[in-house]
C-alpha cells in the first residue's frame, strides 16, 4: 500500500495504490491550502488525508517532482540530502518544485517510520541524446546554469509506451512511438525502442505544444521585443506566457471541452484557437517521425488526448499517405486502437495513470 503524492503551492493531490489491486484505494485532492476557507497549511492538508486513511497499512510514500535537474535521472529514496538538492532545484521550476517540497516535508513529519521516495517528471527523458538536449547558445552559460532540454510528462509517458506496447501486444524494445500527452499542459515525445530520444517541452514545461494557458513554441525574441514596445518586464512576459497564453490567450478558455463547443456555436476565436492546437501538433508529429526514421504507432492520452475526437482526427488529418489514418468511427467511440485493421501505423488512445506509476517506481525502489 503505498500513499501517492502530489503537492502543489496550494493543493495536495492523494491516491492510497494497492499494487496487488489497481482499482482499489482512496483517492482525492485537498484545495485551497492557505486561503481563506481551506485548510492553513500542508501540515494540516496532510491531517486531513491521514484521518481519512485510517487504518490503511501505509508502507511507503511516493512523491511526485516535477524537475530532477541533470542529478535525478531516477527515482531517489528521500533523506536530508535529497531534499537540500531539491531546494537547489526550485529555480528550474519555480511554479512547480516548491510545493512538491513542502509536501515532502509535512509528509516526513507526519509518517516519519516509512520510506519515502520522489519520482520526477524530467527522468524519463534523461535518455535524450545530446544533439536533441543540447540548446544552440554559448556553451559556458548553458553549463553554468544548466541549460538543456530536460523534457516534462515522463512517468505519464513511459507509463503510456508500455502500457501502448501490451495493447498491442508487441515488445516495447520493439517499437518506435510518439506519445501525445495532451492535458491542460501537452507534450509530444519520440519513443525508440522504450527510451525517449526527444520531446517537445525544454528547460521548463512552456516550451512545444500549445496548452491551456501556456504559448508552446515561440520566437524567442518575443520577451524582448515586448519589454521595448510594451514597457513590459521579464516578469510580466513570463506571466503573460505561462497563465494568459495558449488556449486561453486564443479564445478566452483554457478547457478543450469550452473551445469545442464554442467552435461549434459558430465562434472564429475558437475555431482559429483549435486550428492552431492541432497544427502544432501535426507539426511535431512529423518532426518525431523524421527522428524516429520508422514510426510504429501514434499514442494519445491525458484528458484532451483520451476524451477529444475531434482533436485527434483534426491533429493527424492529411498523413494518409505516411500510413497515419484515424477510423472515424472506433475515434467517434473513444477506442483503445482508432485506426483501421492493417494500418501501417496504429493510432492508439491509451489512459495514463501517474499515481500508479509512481507507486510502481516507488516500489520498484525499495525493493532494489
Amino acid at each position: 500500500m503505498i500513499l501517492v503524492l502530489n503537492s502543489g503551492s496550494s493543493s495536495v493531490k492523494y491516491r492510497v495504490v494497492d499494487l496487488a489491486d489497481p482499482a482499489a484505494g482512496q483517492r482525492g485532492l485537498i484545495e485551497r491550502i492557505g486561503e481563506p476557507g481551506g485548510v492553513p497549511d500542508h501540515k494540516a492538508a496532510l491531517d486531513r488525508v491521514l484521518d481519512g486513511l485510517g487504518d490503511a497499512p501505509i508502507e511507503a510514500v511516493g512523491h511526485r517532482i516535477v524537475h530532477g535537474g541533470a542529478r535525478f535521472e531516477r527515482p531517489a529514496l528521500i533523506n536530508d540530502e535529497v531534499l537540500g538538492a531539491l531546494r537547489e532545484l526550485v529555480p528550474l521550476a519555480p511554479l512547480h518544485n516548491p510545493g512538491g517540497i513542502i509536501g515532502i516535508e509535512a509528509a516526513r513529519e507526519k509518517l516519519p517510520d516509512v520510506p519515502h521516495v520522489a519520482v520526477f517528471d524530467t527522468a524519463f527523458h534523461a535518455t535524450i541524446p545530446p544533439a536533441a538536449a543540447t540548446y544552440a547558445i554559448d556553451r559556458e552559460l548553458a553549463s553554468k546554469y544548466d541549460i538543456r532540454r530536460f523534457g516534462f510528462h515522463g512517468t505519464s509517458c513511459g507509463y503510456v509506451a508500455g502500457r501502448a506496447a501490451a495493447l498491442l501486444e508487441r515488445e516495447p524494445a520493439e517499437l518506435n512511438l510518439i506519445v501525445l500527452h495532451l492535458g491542460n499542459g501537452a507534450s509530444a515525445t519520440a519513443v525508440r525502442g522504450g527510451r525517449s530520444v526527444d520531446t517537445s517541452m525544454g528547460l521548463t514545461p512552456l516550451e512545444g505544444l500549445v496548452m491551456g494557458t501556456r504559448s508552446g513554441d515561440l520566437d524567442p525574441a518575443i520577451g524582448s521585443y515586448l519589454n521595448r514596445v510594451a514597457g513590459m518586464d521579464f516578469a510580466a512576459v513570463d506571466d503573460a506566457l505561462q497563465r494568459h497564453a495558449g488556449l486561453l490567450g486564443l479564445a478566452g478558455v483554457n478547457d478543450m471541452r469550452s473551445v469545442l463547443e464554442r467552435r461549434a456555436a459558430g465562434d472564429e476565436a475558437a475555431a482559429l484557437a483549435f486550428d492552431v492546437y492541432c497544427h502544432r501538433i501535426r507539426k511535431y508529429v512529423g518532426a518525431y517521425h523524421a527522428v524516429l526514421g520508422r514510426l510504429d504507432a501514434i499514442v494519445f492520452t491525458a484528458g484532451v488526448g483520451e476524451h477529444a475526437p475531434a482533436v485527434r482526427a483534426a491533429a493527424l488529418e492529411g498523413l494518409d499517405g505516411w500510413g497515419i489514418v484515424v477510423d472515424e468511427a472506433r475515434n467517434a467511440a473513444n477506442a483503445r486502437i482508432i485506426s483501421p485493421d492493417g494500418a501501417k501505423v496504429a493510432v492508439c488512445v491509451v489512459p495514463t495513470d501517474e499515481e500508479y506509476a509512481i507507486a510502481e517506481q516507488t516500489a520498484d525502489l525499495i525493493r532494489g
